[in-house]
C-alpha cells in the first residue's frame, strides 16, 4: 500500500489519451454528438490531435497516428456525467447510436449505459439522481 505522499498533494489530472484510427469520425463523435468543446487542434511529430473538454477540467486527447490503437478489450473506458440519461438515449438513438450495455442502476441514486466510439472503446454515460 502505498502512503499518502507529497506527490499526490501536487496531482491534478490533465488528459487521458485516446490513439484514435480516424481522427475526423472520432471527433464527429465525441464533439458533434456528445458536445465536447474543441480546446485546441494541431500537429506533433507527424501525427494530428484534438484536446476536447471543458474549460478548467480535464481533456480528451485523441490522437491519430500510424501506431496501433489500444485494443478496446484492454478495459479502457471514458465516462461522462448527463443530466438526463432518457434524454441522452433517446438523442443517441437519433444519431443511430446503439447502447453497448445498459442502463444499469447499481444503487438509487446512480444509472448509467455504455456506447462505443468509432474505435470500440466504452463510452460510460452516467446520471447521479
Amino acid at each position: 500500500m502505498y502512503s499518502k505522499g507529497w506527490i499526490m498533494m501536487e496531482l491534478t489530472m490533465n488528459w487521458i489519451t485516446l490513439r484514435v484510427r480516424n481522427l475526423e469520425a472520432s471527433l464527429d463523435f465525441y464533439h458533434r454528438i456528445l458536445g465536447l468543446p474543441v480546446e485546441r487542434r494541431f500537429e506533433s511529430r507527424g501525427k494530428q490531435i484534438v484536446m476536447l473538454g471543458i474549460e478548467g477540467q480535464p481533456k480528451l486527447e485523441l490522437i491519430e497516428g500510424s501506431d496501433p490503437p489500444v485494443k478496446p478489450e484492454c478495459g479502457v473506458s471514458v465516462g461522462f456525467e448527463v443530466a438526463s440519461l432518457d434524454k441522452a438515449m433517446a438523442e443517441l438513438a437519433k444519431e443511430g447510436i446503439p447502447v453497448a450495455r445498459g442502463p444499469i442502476a447499481p444503487n438509487p441514486s446512480l444509472r448509467f449505459f455504455y456506447i462505443l466510439d468509432p474505435d470500440g472503446f466504452e463510452v460510460q454515460l452516467a446520471e447521479h439522481m
